[in-house]
C-alpha cells in the first residue's frame, strides 16, 4: 500500500507525526510532503525535527516540488491524509488551486477518484470553512475532524490523537489496533 501523506501548517502536527509512526509500524509505503509553516508548527508544538520526521517516512518531497511523482495520476497511490489540515489548504483543494505540493497531490487524489482523508483543525469554523468542507466532502474527500471520542476512556493525549489516527486508517480499510473499539470499551 503507498499513501501520500501532507502535514500543514495548522496547529495539530503530532495528527500527521502519529499517522507516519502507524503507517511505519503498519510497513506501507508513505510519501510525505512538510509545508514550510508545518515545519515551525513541529517545532513549537513537539519534540520532533525535520531530521526524524524525514525517518519516519519512505519517501519525502519538499512542498515546492511540483514536478514530484505524487503530482502525477500516473503514480498509483491508495489514497492521502492531510493531517492536520490548515483552512488555507483546506481552500486551495476545494478550489483545484494548486501552488504548492500538498494542494496539488490532493488534486490528483480527487481527480483519480482516490481516498482523501481531511483531518482539519480549526475552531470555531466560520461559513467558508464548512463551505470548503462541504464541498470537498460531495466531492469525495472524507472530513474527519479531531474531536475526541470518550467512550473508550482516553487517559492521555496520546489516546485521544491515537483514536483519530486509527479513524483516518479505517478510512483506508488499514487494519490497526491504535484504540479500543466501541465493543471493546463497554
Amino acid at each position: 500500500m503507498k499513501v501520500v501523506v501532507g502535514i500543514t501548517g495548522a496547529s495539530g502536527a503530532i495528527y500527521g507525526i502519529r499517522v507516519l509512526e502507524a503507517f511505519r509500524e503498519l510497513e506501507v509505503e508513505t510519501h510525505l510532503i512538510v509545508s514550510e509553516w508545518s515545519q515551525k508548527t513541529i517545532a513549537i508544538e513537539t519534540n520532533y525535527n525535520m531530521s526524524e520526521l524525514k525517518e519516519l517516512a519512505t519517501h519525502y518531497y519538499s512542498s515546492n516540488n511540483l514536478a514530484a511523482l505524487i503530482s502525477s495520476g500516473s503514480f498509483i497511490t491508495d489514497g492521502m491524509i492531510i493531517a492536520p489540515c490548515s483552512m488555507k489548504t483546506l481552500a486551495a483543494v476545494s478550489h483545484g488551486y494548486s501552488d504548492n505540493l500538498i494542494a496539488r497531490a490532493a488534486d490528483v487524489i480527487l481527480k483519480e477518484r482516490r481516498k482523501l482523508i481531511l483531518i482539519p483543525r480549526e475552531a470555531p469554523l466560520n461559513q467558508i470553512h464548512l463551505e470548503n468542507m462541504l464541498k470537498l466532502n460531495k466531492m469525495g474527500a472524507t472530513i474527519l475532524p479531531p474531536m475526541p471520542q470518550f467512550y473508550n476512556k482516553p487517559k492521555t493525549i496520546d489516546d485521544i490523537v491515537n483514536h483519530t489516527v486509527s479513524r483516518a486508517l479505517d478510512q483506508l480499510s488499514i487494519d490497526n489496533n491504535l484504540t479500543r473499539r466501541w465493543l471493546e470499551s463497554k
